[in-house]
């Protein structure tokens, strides 16, 4: 084939690309003119799709870019500078290596946890993974064979909710950093009461034996750094204990990522 033949084909395909280009583009705006984008939390307009209006933005206590617990994920005072750990997890440490949190557990924080937990705004799940996905980097450096595990639910109350929001968000995360989702990891034997009711103290009382390794499929974690997923960190002590069952069933590290931080209770 005559060189001048090639180079007509190319500019061709090239034409052809940019049109359909174009119609993709023209396609979008018309898209966000007939159906505008609403904002996650209000439903209010918003500036992009899977966003926050202002004021709900505003309201959201994102954690990305500001100083917080390397262990917990708690805002603190000061600069994000480096590696520091609240009071409360010098003085009881974790069962787990590091966590993060996408937002703090309050305003819009809340507003989007409670959609997506109590709800039905599985929806949502995408957006929010991402945003955590935006602050997971400090609980992958450096690891090997990383994997997503979402906290689990008793099967009643999954029969009730009819999902698992931690396991929504897992996906979502995962779309974002392709990483492996280990759903069935983890298994809880008995239903205990909603985090953070009892305290600290009646919280570890309730889950101890209740969060296991699954007896057939746990060894997906086995000499991998498990990153537990959970919508909410209030007490710590439901990510304790699937931290020690991941520990149990051979997990080489434990880290925790969850949507949002909520203060400590007891």
């Amino acid at each position: 084939m005559e060189s001048g033949q090639v180079d007509a084909r190319n500019a061709e395909g090239l034409r052809a690309k940019g049109s359909r280009l174009r119609l993709r583009e023209g396609a979008a705006r018309l898209r966000r003119l007939l159906y505008p984008p609403a904002c996650l939390a209000c439903g209010d307009l918003a500036e992009s799709e899977a966003g926050l209006c202002p004021p709900c933005w505003r309201d959201a206590g994102f954690l990305q870019g500001v100083l917080v617990c390397d262990l917990c994920g708690a805002a603190l005072p000061g600069r994000d500078d480096g590696e520091v750990q609240c009071d409360d997890c010098l003085r009881q440490p974790p069962p787990w290596s590091r966590g993060r949190a996408a937002l703090a557990y309050g305003g819009t924080g809340r507003a989007l946890v409670l959609a997506l937990k109590h709800g039905d705004r599985t929806d949502l799940a995408p957006a929010l993974g991402g945003w955590m996905a935006a602050v997971a980097a400090p609980l992958l450096a450096g690891v090997r064979r990383p994997v997503l595990v979402p906290v689990p639910l008793h099967w009643t109350r999954l029969l009730a909710r009819r999902y698992n929001q931690a396991q929504h968000l897992a996906a979502g995360v995962a779309r974002v950093l392709d990483l492996p989702v280990r759903v069935d990891a983890l298994c809880r034997t008995r239903r205990t009461a909603p985090q953070g009711a009892g305290g600290r103290a009646g919280r570890l009382a309730a889950l101890e034996g209740a969060i296991r390794p699954h007896p057939r499929r746990a060894g997906g974690v086995e000499g991998c750094t498990a990153i537990l997923v959970d919508d909410v960190l209030t007490t710590g002590a439901t990510l304790g204990a699937c931290a020690r069952a991941l520990r149990a069933a051979g997990a080489a590290d434990v880290r925790v990522l969850v949507l949002a931080r909520a203060g400590r209770d007891g």
